[in-house]
């Protein structure tokens, strides 16, 4: 099975209260979660959330000027030589895509997936709400990290209908939950359904890899849309499907309304998301190194590696040290830790219990924001060599945060191949290697590289990390 993350409209309805009651022309709202008793609470309507929180969920359309070559081989410094500069010439190509938003304030603030809105050079963006309006919305957030964006609509003075915020700590497995969206272009649809799961980790969508998991109906056209619980409160966006065909089988995803709000809160605030700093290498607990701990069972995230100086270290973390809580929540994998601790707001720190030596402890960790100690000094490398044409950057605890590098990592990180340079054309460097030796000699800053590299040599010896392995490249005769 492929998880598929969506490319077109998400709109997905608010949740319907199931303990909305109808009595002599009143609602009243139950105060607990219940099991229908009898047929009359089975048929009652979700009516009422869904005419709350439906205007409140808008369509995206993104269109984007591309440009596209009419030979895959214009890149080549041979072709070129021989056809000039002619060969290849791009075309204009005009991409349209669609997904859906949620509004969280009145004033015209949208959260969708980044994925809704990411576009290659300029984009045009309009928005088109339930009432049939529409319009223009400039990105003020890209987190690509947790694949949120938030854009603000181009309406001074209009008041927008608007979603508030639930906490999703509050979630249950069973909980019913509506969408609301527009799948496969059909028209705003709404399905429900439960939570089926939670804190879901084993889900590549993006970085924080850490969901709501529902059985209500989500499929193609609904990315960037609202999952609301029974309140027409936002308690996730719904993002991707678990499918072997693209469409549902009831296995859909949505990022938790906490992990939203911090990022909807660093856009309003006119900021990048600050998220704090661990600064320790965790590792899965396998059963057999459970057993070897004396734990009893393979769960929680196990400390591989304490950098100096970290909050983690200052809190006296060791190697061999598994975290099972955060603040009082569960710890099953190293992405359940991430999650709980990088929603947690910078300033102050956060209790974290710990099976040391079989015997749990519990510790106190600062949160504050990574240091960019060195400086990252982003340089283009120039010159007659295989490294002309590579953007560089020296590796920092932010850059490792913000880039998801290994903690223990060192060297310098590309940042950026541009396309017709020498390294573009040898395509031995991708973004995110860390180039940690040349010709022997161990790299710990870019102005040392760029020193390096203008000596010229035929043979080039590049020891660089990808992935978390080392690989040795030979470049040249």
């Amino acid at each position: 099975m492929n998880v598929h993350s969506f490319k077109t409209v998400r709109a997905l309805v608010a949740l319907v209260a199931f303990g909305v009651v109808a009595v002599a022309g009143t609602v009243s709202w139950a105060q607990e979660r219940q099991t229908p008793t009898s047929k009359a609470q089975v048929r009652l309507s979700y009516a009422p959330v869904v005419k709350r929180a439906a205007p409140a969920v808008v369509n995206v359309y993104v269109r984007r000027k591309v440009q596209v070559r009419s030979s895959p081989f214009f890149e080549d410094p041979f072709f070129r030589r021989f056809f000039g500069g002619g060969f290849g010439m791009p075309r204009e190509r005009v991409e349209s895509s669609l997904g859906s938003g949620v509004i969280v304030s009145s004033d015209g603030v949208i959260v969708t997936n980044y994925h809704v809105i990411k576009a290659r050079g300029e984009a045009e963006i309009k928005v088109a709400l339930a009432d049939k309006r529409e319009y223009e919305a400039r990105v003020i957030l890209k987190d690509e990290r947790t694949d949120l964006a938030v854009m603000q609509l181009n309406a001074p003075g209009v008041t927008f209908p608007y979603l508030d915020f639930e906490d999703s700590e509050g979630l249950e497995v069973g909980d019913i939950v509506l969408a609301i969206g527009n799948p496969f272009g059909v028209g705003q649809t709404v399905t429900s359904g439960i939570v089926s799961a939670l804190a879901r980790t084993q889900v590549g969508v993006s970085d924080y890899k850490f969901f709501i998991q529902t059985d209500a109906a989500i499929n193609p056209g609904n990315s960037g849309g609202a999952l609301v619980d029974m309140e027409g409160r936002l308690v996730g966006v719904n993002t991707a499907i678990y499918s072997r065909t693209g469409g549902s089988h009831g296995i859909g995803f949505a990022i938790p309304s906490n992990m939203v709000r911090q990022v909807v809160l660093s856009a309003l605030r006119g900021k990048p998301v600050r998220r704090p700093w661990f600064g320790a290498k965790l590792q899965n607990v396998t059963p057999d190194i459970a057993d070897s701990l004396g734990l009893d069972r393979p769960s929680g995230a196990l400390v591989q590696q304490v950098r100096k100086q970290s909050p983690a270290h200052r809190a006296k973390l060791q190697p061999g040290d598994v975290i099972t809580q955060v603040s009082g929540k569960a710890i099953t994998d190293p992405q359940a830790f991430r999650y709980r601790f990088s929603t947690r707001p910078i300033g102050g720190s956060v209790p974290l219990v710990v099976v040391r030596s079989g015997r749990a402890i519990q510790v106190s960790v600062p949160l504050e924001e990574a240091p960019e100690d060195p400086p990252r000094n982003e340089t283009e490398i120039g010159g007659r060599n295989p490294f002309a044409g590579v953007r560089v950057a020296n590796l920092s605890p932010a850059l490792t945060e913000e880039l998801s590098i290994d903690e223990d990592a060192y060297g310098v990180v590309v940042l950026n191949v541009r396309r017709g340079t020498p390294a573009s054309s040898t395509r031995f460097l991708k973004r995110n290697d860390i180039i940690v030796a040349l010709n022997g000699e161990r790299i710990e800053s870019v102005r040392q590289l760029r020193d390096i590299v203008q000596f010229q040599t035929r043979r080039w010896h590049v020891s660089l990390k990808r992935g978390g392995r080392l690989l040795n490249v030979v470049i040249g005769g």
